[in-house]
């Protein structure tokens, strides 16, 4: 039997995706958001980052496994972006990754790469959950809170803001964001409280969940958390058509002697590029134009970055700080309340260097529609163990790779220097071998297991590889 009403706290990609999850098992979904959502008029130029998102003026990509599950949430999904600008670009021969000091060889990998602004993508779901017949937008509010009653949640509470339409994040000063912004209200009409037999929290990394749980008298869920003190800083460019020789992708890490360093340049929509570099434990580039062109020149190869010094810029270039990545272990605790629920960031905020975000969140909410089959009776001690299933090779990649960096504190895993070196040499020998620059591209791309990386038959082609034997 379907609940009556459901609740969802946040029009993100992750409060969309789980709309998505939701539709089939509730008479009504209300999803409320902060911001004024302006979808009139199509597309007359580039669709804009809004106020709540303000990591979405910033390069996102979608990993292979997030288009897929993505496509299995919204059927034909990849072909309505494609229509409205996104780009495809397939892996590895049309995208230059730069790893470990030196181009990836190229090759197949069977890996379609969907390359898109935050803004479309999360305009095109956003026009995909509004044609269901059973979901509202309730734009303009603030969040206050779900409502307990004897131990369980039974709604929301929300407040109309009056404070005008959206603009530059609160707060902010010109040329930088920051990661976790609590969106106070400025001006508030009357609160109003959502009946609702399900609330899911799609707020993003703030952990408002676990402050909500406290208040109720339940304990929060535990916090694993690595410090990284990314910075990156992102703009658009015009460059020359063929500017690239058809590679449409640019990624570039592991500078030898600067570890945190990375960038990534790649094709969107309107025939515009977006250059994002980053650097972590506090190595952050700079917005000003000697500072940001001295930072891309370090870290993407000499000819594209001769490539880049000669475009034309579309904008300034604006920095994005993160603090850190936390998991939030929700699945470990003893005692959940029954109709609270939490989906991406709230759940987990990963190292955006990575791209993992909106992958998990797409994995979460097939999670959570898979767990509604079975009734709204333990759903959060099911939904719970089932999102920790998604997280968990997501966080394990990202924290490999957060540690990897020396100025990263963290207490590093019993035999993580031997599994480096490793890593390493698999790096080496991608370097020449398109099968392993191809295993390589789909673990990252969360496609295939971390643990293929160790197969005998990849053991043998990486010792091969390191005495020079080809094969």
């Amino acid at each position: 039997m379907a609940m009556e009403h459901a609740v969802v706290l946040g029009a993100g990609v992750s409060g969309l995706c789980a709309a998505r999850g939701l539709a089939g098992h509730a008479r009504r979904i209300t999803i409320v958001e902060r911001d004024v959502l302006d979808d009139s008029g199509g597309h007359r130029g580039p669709a804009l980052p809004r106020r709540g998102v303000p990591q979405g003026r910033h390069v996102h990509a979608l990993l292979g496994t997030g288009s897929m599950a993505l496509e299995r949430l919204f059927p034909g999904l990849a072909e309505e972006l494609v229509r409205a600008g996104a780009v495809r670009s397939q892996l590895l021969s049309q995208a230059r990754y730069v790893l470990g000091g030196a181009p990836l060889a190229r090759g197949e990998t069977g890996v379609v790469a969907l390359q898109a602004t935050r803004p479309l993508l999360e305009s095109v779901l956003r026009r995909r959950v509004r044609a269901l017949d059973n979901v509202d937008f309730l734009d303009g509010h603030d969040v206050l809170g779900p409502v307990f009653q004897n131990g369980r949640v039974t709604g929301a509470r929300v407040q109309p803001r009056t404070d005008g339409p959206a603009g530059a994040p609160d707060g902010a000063e010109p040329g930088t964001e920051r990661a976790g912004q609590e969106s106070g209200a400025g001006g508030a009409g009357e609160p109003v409280t959502l009946s609702a037999s399900l609330v899911v929290d799609a707020t993003g990394r703030a952990g408002r969940s676990s402050t909500w749980l406290a208040a109720a008298g339940f304990t929060p869920p535990e916090e694993e958390r690595t410090r990284i003190d990314v910075g990156y800083a992102t703009r658009f460019l015009r460059l020359p058509e063929g500017a690239l020789d058809g590679d449409r992708t640019v990624l570039s890490g592991s500078v030898p002697g600067r570890p945190g360093r990375g960038c990534g340049l790649f094709l969107q929509e309107e025939g515009r590029w977006i250059l994002t570099v980053a650097g972590m434990a506090g190595d952050h580039p700079s917005t000003d134009e000697p500072g940001f062109a001295a930072f891309a020149d370090s870290v993407l190869p000499a000819d594209v970055a001769a490539v880049v010094r000669a475009a034309e810029p579309l904008s300034e270039p604006v920095l994005h700080r993160f603090p850190y990545s936390v998991w939030r272990r929700f699945e470990r605790l003893e005692r959940l309340p029954d109709g609270l629920l939490a989906i991406g960031d709230a759940v987990c905020s990963f190292n955006p260097v990575y791209g993992q975000g909106m992958t998990v969140a797409a994995l979460e909410a097939e999670a959570l529609e898979s767990c509604l089959r079975s009734g709204l009776p333990g759903l959060p001690r099911r939904y719970f163990a089932r999102a920790a299933r998604a997280v968990a090779p997501a966080w394990e990649l990202a924290r490999a790779a957060d540690l990897a960096v020396p100025e990263v504190p963290g207490r590093r895993p019993p035999l993580s220097g031997v599994t480096g070196r490793y890593l390493d040499r698999v790096l080496t020998a991608a370097h020449r071998d398109p099968g392993l620059a191809a295993l390589y591209v789909r673990v990252v791309s969360m496609l295939t297991p971390r643990s293929r990386l160790v197969h005998p038959r990849v053991l043998r082609r990486v010792l091969r590889a390191g005495r020079g034997v080809r094969g």
